[in-house]
């Protein structure tokens, strides 16, 4: 029990003695607030302007879960087609190889030209970030299966739907889940970073145009909180993420279980 209290009371420990220690460098430096606010000020902001800054929350998230979803759903789809078939694979994993190491600053501006839409070229710059992730480690996981137990499921002359249904996809769970961890903050990056470069304006916005209009106007308690915001979305979505791995795989798999330090 004292190990488990560790694990949540040393980090939350440390943050509050760091955000004392800021707050307490603006108050005794007299900084101004529209240059670095203290958490106190930035804590208020986000209550004066809670309505503002959640509506734009939630366009920002509903981008990034729809991506995850779609790469999702892309993701694996393609990851059994490639470990159904090394040719398919050696043919279409490069051209993915390529799309992920593109930086996504670099073409968002072309996808919003070519787009008809903005929320939908949004959901594509978001998709780009987080699919590579759910592609690689699903198709290792697929093809790690132990070989023994391929050969096994060949020679009592299974189907290959039922060696993959059986087999295939539980070997790749951890592997498919581990991918999904990291496409989660990802996604939320990638539609930040779409929503910065498209800069759309009125009540559709996100929170990345919140952060731009904040700085245009000074407005640096605002931009701080809209930071919070996503910080603390990208940190809710890692922890989701997580307790579905853990979830998933505490009953059979390794890297679940709860080990005494």
């Amino acid at each position: 029990m004292a190990d488990r209290l560790s694990r949540y009371i040393a980090p939350l420990v440390l943050g509050l003695l760091v955000l004392g220690l800021w707050e307490g460098m603006v108050r005794v430096l007299n900084i101004p607030p529209y240059l670095v606010p203290g958490p106190i000020l930035i804590l208020e902001t986000l209550v004066t302007d809670w309505s503002t800054l959640m509506d734009s929350w939630w366009i920002t998230m509903s981008i990034s879960l729809a991506a995850l979803t779609v790469a999702v759903v892309l993701g694996v789809f393609l990851a059994v087609l490639f470990a159904s078939s090394k040719w398919i694979e050696r043919s279409f994993f490069p051209y993915a190889v390529i799309l992920q190491v593109t930086p996504i600053v670099a073409i968002a501006p072309l996808i919003i030209i070519w787009v008809n839409g903005v929320k939908l070229s949004l959901l594509i710059c978001a998709w780009i970030v987080a699919f590579f992730p759910i592609l690689s480690n699903t198709t290792v996981g697929l093809n790690s299966a132990d070989h023994n137990l391929v050969d096994l499921f060949r020679l009592y002359r299974a189907r290959w739907w039922q060696t993959l249904l059986h087999l295939k996809l539980p070997a790749a769970m951890p592997y498919f889940l581990a991918g999904l961890r990291i496409s989660g903050g990802l996604s939320l990056i990638g539609a930040v970073v779409a929503e910065f470069v498209a800069g759309t304006g009125g009540t559709s916005s996100g929170l990345a145009y919140r952060i731009l209009e904040s700085g245009y106007q000074l407005r640096i308690p605002r931009m701080f909180a809209a930071l919070l915001l996503i910080s603390a979305s990208g940190i809710l979505l890692f922890l989701a993420l997580s307790l579905l791995s853990h979830l998933c795989l505490r009953r059979w798999h390794e890297s679940a279980f709860d080990r005494e330090s």
